[in-house]
């Protein structure tokens, strides 16, 4: 069947509106797009369509501060194309998803073929009144927690004619979403949401179930989750796998041995006597003074434990760190910092100071954080900004799960360092319409691993997960650990 292309789709409209006698297949001036203008290279792929909503701020009071919503669109590929879209959650909380419908256009292709995928940067993210906070240059910075509590308040004061950062929570922003649809005039859509978007999807299908077709739920974060109390076990846990992954792994065991020991016994010296190097940013090419710490190195591990790609360098990681050569760690490093800058962090703060926050209890973060290498420090930041961020109280029934319908897609992975399994059990086990993958050795996010994208496309395209035939994903294999610079082979030298 053949396509009907976005720029064609554009003359269509314009071509029937100057009552010529051509006929446009499928294509309707009463579709979503007709809402829409085709985006400018600066708003988004200039063949899909772009525009904004505008929503009060206050929408219990609907008076007053108006924020205006980034919507994307890409519209279905095919002349007859599903009636019901796949709106696309983003993480953080703080990521815009409309910021990232250029880069995530490829590997939705199949999706996109049968229905329209909508992006929509909600209140306080991306370009809907951004609430951005620049914590820091690059992952090499040096910079203690009065620091970073110190830039947080001065972005705090930023906001006073900006924004009341009470009104920027997920029932809020999920009610907004509601609006969108109406907007774009669809009936029911498909939900799917990664990370904190699995936060916001059960949210809006709780809130807005008539208009709720299916839900797509990756790395399961509850409202009952508690951010960021659970940090520190979790990534402890996704660490012991690899750990003892390399152990099993007769070459790994060979190249690193006793590398849990050794990681414990480096961050114990980094905590009592940070070491001071010179080093080189490979970003950047400047040189300074660095004094690694504990928390340099524990906070880029658990960073590298996101990716099944970044897990395959942490044992030589950790190896080389051991042995006083911190470069990998630190170069690693600078891969992240662009996933720093599509974050509002004034957005994420406001999120988590009404919501997790003030349900965690003094001492509650230590004695979750015992034993592990991550430690309490980067919950503890957390927390001290919500000291002073403003926030709001939300209805104890937020925190209930409610049992639910809806059909669901679950998605774990086995070494998810933040969203374990377990979290997305406890959401399957209260949707009797579901169905929980755990994808073998993956970390955050499971989309794009394996056949996970063709499952999801299976079904959105059936509606349901009853007849869905996971067995693909048992294929998914952890990634060859590397035993030296040029990668797993061991004859590269890093044996030696």
């Amino acid at each position: 069947m053949t396509a009907v292309k976005p720029r064609e789709a554009i003359w269509c409209v314009l071509l029937a509106s100057t009552l010529l006698n051509i006929s446009c297949s499928n294509f309707q001036e009463t579709s979503a797009v007709s809402h829409l203008q085709p985006c400018k290279a600066a708003e988004g792929p200039t063949d899909d369509f772009c525009g904004t909503l505008d929503v009060f701020e206050d929408r219990q009071a609907k008076t007053g501060r108006k924020i205006a919503l980034k919507i994307v669109v890409l519209p279905a590929l095919k002349q007859k194309s599903a009636p019901d879209p796949l709106f696309f959650l983003a993480g953080g909380p703080g990521q815009g998803a409309a910021e990232m419908a250029g880069e995530l256009a490829q590997p939705y292709h199949r999706i996109e073929m049968d229905r329209d995928i909508v992006f929509v940067d909600q209140r306080g993210t991306g370009k809907s009144n951004p609430l951005e906070c620049k914590l820091g240059k690059d992952a090499d910075d040096d910079d203690s927690t009065a620091v970073m509590v110190d830039r947080l308040k001065s972005c705090l004061a930023t906001y006073k004619d900006k924004a009341d950062l009470t009104k920027y929570t997920t029932p809020i922003a999920m009610d907004d979403l509601d609006d969108v649809r109406a907007f774009l005039g669809y009936s029911k859509i498909n939900v799917y949401g990664g990370s904190y978007g699995t936060r916001a999807a059960l949210v809006y299908a709780q809130r807005h179930p008539d208009h709720t077709r299916s839900v797509i739920l990756d790395g399961v974060a509850p409202t009952d989750m508690r951010l960021p109390l659970y940090m520190a076990r979790d990534s402890q846990r996704a660490l012991d796998l690899v750990i003892r992954d390399c152990e099993k792994d007769a070459e790994c065991a060979k190249r690193f041995p006793n590398l849990k020991e050794r990681l414990n016994a480096l961050l114990a010296r980094l905590d009592a006597h940070p070491q001071k190097i010179h080093y080189v940013n490979p970003k950047t090419g400047m040189e300074k003074d660095l004094d690694v710490k504990r928390v340099t190195i524990s906070s880029l591990l658990f960073a590298s434990l996101y990716s099944p790609l970044t897990v395959q360098l942490v044992p030589l990681l950790i190896d080389e760190a051991d042995k006083g050569n911190y470069n990998g760690f630190l170069a690693l490093g600078t891969a992240f910092d662009p996933l720093s800058e599509n974050m509002a962090q004034g957005m994420h703060f406001s999120v988590v100071c009404s919501e997790d926050a003030p349900r965690i209890e003094p001492g509650s973060v230590e004695h979750e954080a015992a034993g592990t290498f991550l430690g309490s420090q980067m919950a503890d930041l957390r927390l001290k900004v919500c000291d002073f961020w403003p926030h709001t109280k939300m209805d104890p029934a937020y925190y209930s799960l409610t049992p639910s319908d809806i059909p669901a897609l679950i998605l774990s992975g086995e070494a998810d360092p933040v969203t374990p399994p377990s979290w997305g059990q406890q959401v399957a086990s209260q949707w009797k319409n579901s169905k929980h993958i755990v994808v073998p050795a993956n970390g955050h996010g499971a989309w794009g691993t394996g056949c996970v994208m063709k499952l999801m496309a299976k079904f959105l395209d059936d509606g349901s997960a009853a007849n869905l035939d996971t067995s693909c994903v048992e294929q998914v294999k952890r990634a060859p650990f590397f035993l030296g610079p040029s990668g797993p082979d061991p004859m590269d030298g890093g044996s030696k």
